[in-house]
């Protein structure tokens, strides 16, 4: 996991992963979701930047920089590329031959996977005891099944 944002990772891809979750069948072809998803990954890029510089300026009373606005966008280019994950999976599946709703279902899945593997990485990372690495597991776990729980609820 990225040392400089991991947050940023971790919501790129449980972004990705609930948009595609909640989004998948409602695209005709491969191209609609893609560029679905990659919109929506710009926007939600930009959107988190924006708050940040935007929520310092009202807490400090700062003018508005093209250097606080590029360091926000740099600082939180870890969304992309945690959305990475589960796009990139997409894509794999689409160059594959696999149908659409098992490309979005294995990008789904790639989402969730990657949440608990990072729950995980964590727990290691701390030197969690088998119980706590066993609440980390669950917590990502529960994270994932969020997610899977929306892509039942959408159809």
């Amino acid at each position: 996991m990225p040392e400089a944002n991991p947050a940023g990772v971790v919501y790129g891809v449980i972004m990705i992963g609930a948009l595609l979750a909640a989004e998948s069948g409602l695209h005709d072809d491969y191209p609609e979701t893609v560029a679905s998803a990659v919109i929506a990954l710009g926007v939600y890029w930009l959107a988190r930047s924006y708050a940040s510089v935007l929520g310092r300026r009202l807490s400090h009373q700062e003018h508005l920089t093209g250097g606080a606005l590029a360091r926000a966008l740099a600082h939180d280019w870890s969304v992309v590329r945690g959305a990475s994950i589960p796009l990139l999976t997409l894509l794999v599946a689409w160059v594959a031959g696999a149908t659409q709703t098992t490309a979005v279902n294995a990008a789904v899945w790639a989402a969730v996977v990657s949440l608990i593997a990072f729950e995980l990485l964590a727990g290691l990372r701390s030197r969690a005891t088998p119980r706590e690495l066993a609440l980390e597991g669950g917590v990502g776990m529960a994270m994932g099944l969020a997610i899977l729980a929306l892509k039942s609820l959408a159809h």
